[in-house]
């Protein structure tokens, strides 16, 4: 195991920054994912990390040792790419070989390893197949094992089953996290997709134009965003632009009590903090459409001023198109600035159904 520690690391192209003054401690065996957008600085974090950028300035320690300035292949680390990079001429087992051959290891000692490596990643009876004989699944695979076989320090995947189909992804995430945990190796995980991210860190860093937006635990990422943006990337948020006055925020569809100072605010409420009660109201809501995923429904919200928002209901809620209703709320955010200036976890629906028509 091994402690990462990452100090004012900056990247810079032209007059421009890929990662602008990022610190991060990553802790003995810990999973961290690098959560964000395209051209957010997340890979091109992880490649200086692995020694495949240089930083324009900061420090990348481990143990306490400065790696800032070393090739790739002095570094204690292990990368696995999106591409898998394997060598097509080669066999399983020669690919995954190769880096403890360049340590010039006895070859009893490289065979028991490479097994070793393979079966952990369930490919025993794969070592003398061709990579081009293996479905992608296996290939990344093979592209893990010959990372692990050097018993990095730390282990960096880049987006490493971004090209693989969703049960498939789904399946190696989950086979890499069980992997990982018994190990105990100290992991950074780059993706965009929010769902893995959740399913696997032990943190998660959201990222944006090259810096940090928020560093927590998947609960708290969720429950608690600091920003406007860290809101909308993680799950499904709808926002909802409002007034607050005298301690009340008001929208056309939905008031709120609010204790914050007056001005404009935008509201977060999550699709499962929502509830829906049929309205007489001719300028209500409007059901726009019912989508059933077997163990809940989503149903699609047109509001009067033209935004439309979705609310998750059990897997027997009928909604019909055109229904109109009134929104109930048991959990919201306030952002002003892009920065969360108010959260309540608390049960609101009542209150805001007595204040609904005020």
């Amino acid at each position: 195991m091994a402690r990462l520690t990452i100090r004012n690391i900056c990247k810079s192209f032209g007059s421009g920054f890929a990662v602008n003054d990022v610190s991060l401690d990553v802790e003995n065996g810990e999973l961290v994912c690098l959560l964000g957008p395209s051209g957010s600085g997340k890979s091109t974090l992880l490649r200086m990390i692995g020694g495949f950028e240089r930083p324009s300035a900061g420090e990348i320690l481990i143990d306490g040792r400065d790696i800032t300035h070393l090739p790739p292949e002095r570094r204690p680390t292990g990368m696995v790419f999106q591409s898998h990079a394997l060598w097509t001429h080669w066999t399983v087992f020669d690919n995954i070989a190769f880096g403890l051959k360049l340590r010039r290891l006895p070859r009893a000692d490289i065979r028991e390893k490479v097994e070793q490596a393979l079966a952990m990643v369930g490919l025993a009876d794969y070592g003398q197949r061709m990579t081009t004989q293996l479905s992608g699944g296996q290939q990344q695979r093979v592209a893990l094992a010959r990372s692990l076989v050097l018993e990095p320090k730390i282990l960096l995947l880049d987006e490493p089953f971004a090209s693989l189909d969703q049960h498939l992804r789904e399946r190696l995430r989950d086979e890499v996290k069980d992997i990982q945990s018994r190990l105990g190796i100290t992991t950074l995980f780059v993706t965009h997709g929010q769902d893995e991210a959740l399913a696997l860190a032990d943190r998660i860093v959201v990222m944006r134009d090259g810096v940090m937006e928020q560093v927590a635990p998947p609960d708290v990422i969720y429950r608690a965003p600091q920003t406007e943006f860290v809101a909308g990337f993680i799950g499904s948020m709808n926002f909802l632009r409002a007034d607050v006055e005298d301690g009340v925020a008001r929208h056309d569809d939905l008031t709120l009590p609010l204790p914050i100072a007056d001005g404009p605010v935008i509201l977060g409420i999550r699709p499962e903090a929502m509830s829906l009660t049929p309205s007489e109201r001719p300028r209500a809501g409007k059901v726009h459409r019912l989508i059933d995923f077997g163990t809940h429904k989503l149903i699609d919200i047109d509001l009067t001023d033209g935004t439309r928002i979705k609310c998750m209901a059990g897997p027997d809620a009928r909604a019909p198109r055109g229904l109109r209703v009134e929104l109930g709320v048991s959990a919201f955010h306030a952002f002003r600035d892009g920065r969360q200036v108010y959260q309540t976890t608390s049960d609101l629906e009542a209150t805001e159904r007595s204040m609904s028509h005020a």
